[in-house]
């Protein structure tokens, strides 16, 4: 299974896809852990994964330990947004460790590298075309 890994700098987002040998070195990780950017070939850079969802679209929660999905009561947040004040609902939401289910994940940059991130995915594109 590849993962897609979304990069955000500031106001820009940058979609990557990994390899499936690097998967196993991000299976384990946590909302909130740092990833180090030449696993999606971002030499240099540092990440810090603030989210994702799974293969059917259910997002991530900080909250939520383990490799699972459950329902939970939801009163706002990730995954809810009420209409109103005082409202709750149970919704389906995903734990917040990286498992196999995991088809998107979220990160931010932290440290960046010598290279603007722009130029390291143009030149990127320009060799496999």
């Amino acid at each position: 299974m590849v993962f897609k890994v979304i990069v955000s700098d500031k106001e820009t987002s940058y979609q990557l896809e990994t390899e499936n040998d690097v998967n196993r070195q991000i299976i384990g990780l946590a909302i909130g852990d740092d990833l180090d950017g030449k696993l999606v070939g971002l030499d240099g850079y540092s990440l810090k994964i603030t989210g994702g969802s799974d293969k059917n679209g259910f997002p991530m929660r900080k909250d939520v330990s383990g490799q699972r999905r459950i329902k939970s009561l939801l009163s706002g947040g990730i995954g809810y947004k009420p209409k109103s004040k005082g409202i709750k609902r149970r919704k389906t939401v995903r734990s917040n460790m990286i498992s196999e289910d995991i088809v998107q994940i979220n990160t931010i940059i932290t440290k960046t590298g010598n290279k603007p991130i722009a130029d390291i995915l143009t030149s990127t594109d320009e060799e496999e075309q």
